[in-house]
């Protein structure tokens, strides 16, 4: 090879290394995808793979890569008015907790999955209370949780989220009907109160009764109550009959006052 030769090759060469300084390393980049997340690998605006966690190279001008985080998040749904099964207004709060799933359907099948996800809550709400009287959307707040998970979770997985959980955190009435519904509180808690204490005048009475029973059966008892009475009050005087008096009174009141 002679040195006009030479000259060349090596020119050749660092020529190459320039385009190469210039265009190609400035091209090539690399992203870590960490372990609770997962990316999105896109070459010439087309998708290819799911990537996994860890460091991954990729082209600037012809790849691209979405990283997406896959751990569990909450969503809250602020109170929406609605109105029950007998027309009845009510205002309702969620909250929900949900985890991606399928990250390619989180991003390719809907612009926000977060916004979808709260519009599809609200939704299938709407149909669950109005199919609800009032009461029996107090007393079946976890029941009706549920039903909205089981008839939320399809849809969510539609779009690439899996549900876990769905609650409904609270339950508010207008002012009026607030006051109503204390009012029908204060009226059973009061008719509970009279309910007890008629138990206990019906108790008492049985007890009066069976006492009078025991009495009239057992003459020999009203006269041992009688000297026990004797020892816990003063200042009154007692007849007792005893056997073979005439009287037919078993007791009489004789004086008052402080004679024996």
């Amino acid at each position: 090879m002679t040195e006009i030769q030479l000259y060349t090759l090596l020119f050749f060469v660092l020529t190459l290394v320039l385009l190469a300084a210039i265009y190609v390393v400035p091209s090539i980049a690399s992203v870590p995808v960490l372990e609770h997340e997962r990316g999105l690998f896109y070459r010439n605006g087309k998708f290819v793979r799911v990537l996994l966690p860890g460091r991954h190279w990729y082209w600037r001008r012809l790849d691209h890569i979405v990283r997406l985080d896959m751990r569990a998040r909450w969503a809250s749904i602020a109170g929406q008015e609605l109105l029950t099964a007998d027309n009845i207004s009510v205002k309702l709060s969620l909250a929900a907790s949900y985890a991606i799933a399928d990250p390619y359907k989180a991003v390719q099948s809907t612009a926000s999955y977060e916004q979808s996800l709260h519009l599809m809550l609200q939704l299938i709400l709407r149909d669950l209370v109005g199919a609800q009287n009032v009461d029996d959307l107090l007393a079946q707040r976890k029941t009706i949780g549920d039903a909205l998970l089981a008839a939320a979770q399809p849809q969510a997985a539609a779009i690439g989220l899996a549900l876990e959980t769905v609650g409904i955190k609270d339950v508010m009435f207008p002012g009026e009907l607030k006051n109503i519904f204390a009012q029908v509180v204060n009226a059973r808690k009061e008719g509970q109160a009279a309910l007890e204490r008629a138990r206990g005048e019906s108790a008492a009475l049985r007890n009066l009764a069976n006492t009078a029973k025991l009495l009239e059966n057992n003459p020999a008892l009203l006269q041992l109550r009688l000297l026990q009475a004797l020892n816990t009050g003063s200042g009154h005087t007692i007849v007792l009959k005893l056997p073979g008096d005439g009287d037919d009174n078993i007791l009489r009141p004789a004086t008052t006052g402080d004679s024996p």
